[in-house]
């Protein structure tokens, strides 16, 4: 079969994309039914560095108030939580969360010798590095390979998203990134690729690149049927808001009731860089996550699996304390998490609020290291050997 320049460019672009699929993907075409209780994570990342002191608010601090007299937000417009700690007026989900014994807060979560840029920051979190390391695989793709190596039917991980972050990316195995599970269905069963599949089928034992190319296409194919239909056993009957993030939900939902056995489902929000006009660009994304959060933890609720879901967020770092000239705050260094679902053994604000009187060059100073908060949910939650996937042994909390 000979094919054009703009063809084979179509077929490069599939393929690109199906690199990011594992091929173990292959050993899920026979379905089986989940467990009950099978454990999933689903983690938000809150891309851009979020202001974690106007999410989590020290309503009676007067350092707070002084620092941010233009942005600080005031206590009766906050929604209280305890005598101390208010969240933005935004967050009304995570309130009632809080209130109905599903939402844990931790404080002042960062790394040793934090890094101010963006991309090496979320690389540090993404690749549970140091900052001084410089690491190519992600803590979650490690996970797979540690799950997943010689196992028939191994677990996986999905990013609801075009592209695949380096947290999933491991040595062997990478997690998947799909927007829409339909769309990917969709495109990958056009004729033409069903017509370049079949031409170059079976196996090259001396595979050229453009073998390579063709071989992963057809995996692709694979995968993408099988999780279409997989994500259509048991559609979410919730209704979610008609955003980004919404969808995202919806579709992690379907996917959690179907019989497909993903155990980390990995989801992105942003951007979160308020250097300007942060209060409207702070509650337009919060009122997204909000609603979208919202409708999903009452989707789990309805489907009984409230309590086998831990969803967590994070962001790349924080931000000053003090608010700059342009109504807005710059890169700063920790910052908070919400942690929410069922299954929490800890409740509520987990740990002290930042102290502000006790900063480095502005900035809050770290106490819980992001890397016990991944060896807890590794070990506690997903069961599996935290040491081997970070490289080394970090205490464990106690939220799960």
């Amino acid at each position: 079969m000979i094919i054009k320049r703009k063809e084979f460019i179509q077929v490069g672009s599939l393929a690109t994309a199906s690199l990011m699929m594992p091929k173990f993907l292959k050993a899920f075409e026979a379905p089986r039914a989940v467990p009950p209780g099978n454990k999933v994570v689903v983690i938000l990342q809150l891309s851009g560095g979020n202001d974690g002191l106007n999410t989590v608010i020290p309503v009676r601090n007067d350092i707070y108030y002084r620092s941010r007299p233009r942005i600080g937000i005031e206590r009766a417009k906050s929604l209280s939580l305890t005598s101390e700690v208010g969240l933005h007026p935004a967050l009304t989900s995570f309130a009632d969360a809080y209130h109905d014994g599903s939402l844990g807060i931790l404080n002042n979560v960062g790394y040793p010798n934090p890094d101010r840029s963006h991309f090496r920051s979320m690389d540090i979190w993404h690749s549970a590095s140091e900052s001084n390391e410089y690491v190519n695989t992600g803590w979650l793709g490690r996970y797979l390979d540690a799950q997943c190596n010689g196992c028939g039917l191994p677990t996986q991980a999905l990013e609801i998203d075009d592209t695949l972050s380096l947290a999933l990316k491991g040595e062997g195995i990478n997690g998947m990134a799909l927007k829409d599970p339909k769309r990917l269905y969709g495109t990958s069963n056009e004729k033409f690729f069903k017509d370049v599949a079949k031409a170059h089928g079976g196996d090259h034992h001396d595979e050229q690149p453009v073998d390579y190319l063709y071989k992963t296409m057809s995996q692709t194919l694979s995968s993408a049927d099988y999780i279409f239909k997989q994500s259509r056993i048991h559609p979410s009957a919730e209704e979610y808001p008609n955003t980004g993030l919404g969808k995202d939900l919806k579709t992690i939902a379907s996917l959690i009731y179907s019989e497909i056995n993903t155990k980390v489902y990995y989801v992105s929000l942003g951007s979160f860089d308020t250097h300007i006009n942060q209060e409207q660009q702070q509650q337009r994304l919060f009122k997204e996550m909000n609603d979208a959060v919202g409708s999903f933890m009452k989707d789990l609720k309805a489907n009984g699996r409230f309590n086998d879901v831990l969803f967590f967020t994070f962001s790349e770092f924080g931000r000053r304390v003090a608010q700059n000239a342009s109504g807005g705050t710059d890169h700063g260094t920790a910052n908070n998490m919400f942690l929410l679902g069922g299954g929490l053994k800890e409740k509520g604000v987990l740990n002290a609020l930042p102290d502000l009187s006790d900063l480095d060059e502005g900035d809050l100073k770290y106490k819980v290291d992001f890397k016990n908060v991944y060896a807890t949910v590794l070990n506690n939650w997903l069961g599996a050997d935290d040491k081997k996937i970070l490289g080394k042994r970090y205490d464990k909390l106690k939220f799960v």
